[in-house]
């Protein structure tokens, strides 16, 4: 019988200490207040882009809203220039062009578009001072968030809930106002007229916009972004990121300003802590480049005014490429770089190109489900509807006939006058002698054109059917 191995069991003496947690709870960010030349830009990018939003929805452009995506009567009017559901290749075209933009953008400057034009930073950014007007700095909503909840926390946090909402309210309104003429949405909201649709999408992006850039914040950047995920795969080493120079900052160490420090063995950095007070996803960028840093250079302001009060240097944390930290040269002109801007402006070449040339009428025909019929005249007969698309901002009259088969009638209203930027549903039977059918389908083509604009023309293809067996 062979001799068995003993086997004793070990219980942890620490079960807690064990346990791995796969879920880490959230943990709440103060970021700081802060001044600065990138924070100046950022304001100034932010500003601009709040009028953009807020002010072109109220902008009048030859007698009606400049930019209204009227869903009702499937049009898109931008500045004087109508879109159309058949102009949906022109739409890919320009999130195509918006995609190449961020690559380019990327590739040069990293996560820039994020830190200063990205509508949930922006949005974050003025959620965050509605939260400083009502409970203070970062110090004071620490303070606030540990103290017993009481009359002056209470009255604090429905100040600042309240002035969320309202900016919420606003960016829904104009948002709906996009879709939807904003004046008369207005004027509805005021009456208390305001249709249910309507209704339902304010109040939508109302609190979109209250959880996002109120609760969610960085969480959104980190979870719900796809942006951080492969902005890795589109940096190289001479891509301008927010870096921290540890080899001018390290030993890190608190001294006192005017002190001789080098001879101490610590470098430039202070280890105040305020580029990690200042950051508004809470990361410490002396870590290094990391997925959940936007690019807003909070740190670089908060870090070289720490500078400047000790007499050193800027510029221990910076916008810098890999390369230049390391020595060398940033190179501009870089093959990938170079590529995406080459497919950037082709791109909008074709773009701009196939919007000023793309025609004004567009036709698209319908068969009548029924094969054919013999008319009085004993003529085989298919009927059509086509639908005539005017997307010119006058009147257009239209002739119509039909190619394919000798001896083909054609019986329609000679002329054809469609209102400007609509569509009329045209009805057409097409008749031909039995004697001329030896077979039972045809290809035939609708022409429309406009005899007065010989460039609006549109031909399209359908199929006419007979008997089966020849007639005659």
């Amino acid at each position: 019988m062979s001799e068995l191995i003993p086997v004793r069991c070990l219980e942890p003496e620490s079960p807690a200490a064990d346990s791995v947690d796969l879920y880490e709870s959230r943990t709440k960010i103060h970021p700081r207040s802060f001044t600065g030349l990138y924070r100046r830009l950022r304001m100034q990018g932010g500003a601009a882009l709040f009028l953009l939003f807020f002010g072109t929805a109220w902008i009048n452009w030859g007698g009606r809203q400049a930019v209204l995506w009227d869903i009702t009567h499937r049009q898109f009017s931008i500045f004087g220039a109508t879109f159309w559901p058949q102009d949906f290749m022109l739409l890919s075209a320009l999130l195509m062009i918006a995609a190449f933009g961020l690559f380019c953008l990327t590739v040069f400057a990293g996560r820039v578009w994020c830190g200063y034009s990205c509508p949930q930073s922006v949005w974050t950014w003025i959620f965050m001072w509605a939260e400083k007007v009502t409970e203070g700095d970062r110090n004071q909503r620490i303070k606030l968030d540990n103290s017993p909840f009481g009359a002056n926390k209470a009255l604090r946090r429905i100040y600042k809930h309240l002035l969320w909402l309202s900016i919420s309210l606003v960016t829904a309104i104009t948002f709906v106002g996009y879709f939807t003429p904003i004046r008369e949405l207005f004027m509805g909201l005021l009456n208390l007229e305001v249709g249910g649709w309507a209704a339902f999408w304010i109040f939508f992006f109302t609190a979109a916009t209250y959880i996002n850039a109120g609760w969610l914040r960085e969480q959104v950047c980190f979870h719900m972004c796809p942006y951080g995920r492969f902005q890795s795969s589109m940096l190289d080493a001479n891509s301008l990121v927010i870096t921290y120079d540890a080899a001018r900052g390290e030993n890190r160490g608190p001294r006192k300003k005017n002190a001789e420090y080098q001879s101490a063995g610590l470098g430039d950095c202070i280890d105040c802590k305020m580029c990690v007070q200042v950051c508004p996803t809470g990361i410490d960028i002396r870590d290094g480049l990391q997925m959940q840093c936007i690019g807003c250079a909070a740190c670089i302001d908060a870090c070289d005014s720490i500078m400047d009060k000790m007499g050193y240097a800027p510029g221990l944390i910076r916008y810098t490429s890999d390369n230049a930290l390391n020595g060398g040269n940033t190179r501009i002109l870089r093959p990938r770089l170079v590529g995406y801007t080459a497919v950037l402006i082709t791109l909008i070449g074709i773009f701009s190109w196939t919007v000023a040339t793309r025609p004004l009428l567009s036709v698209d025909v319908a068969r009548d489900r029924t094969l054919f019929r013999f008319n009085q005249e004993n003529e085989v007969e298919n009927n059509y509807v086509l639908s005539v698309l005017n997307k010119s901002r006058e009147s257009r009259t239209y002739s119509i006939s039909v190619v394919g088969l000798e001896g083909l009638n054609i019986r329609v209203d000679d002329k054809v006058n469609v209102a400007p930027e609509s569509m009329l549903s045209v009805p057409v039977a097409v008749s031909v002698s039995p004697e001329m059918l030896s077979e039972r389908n045809y290809d035939i083509v609708f022409q429309v054109y406009d005899p007065e604009h010989p460039e609006d023309q549109s031909f399209v293809e359908s199929r006419f059917i007979g008997p089966s067996v020849p007639v005659w």
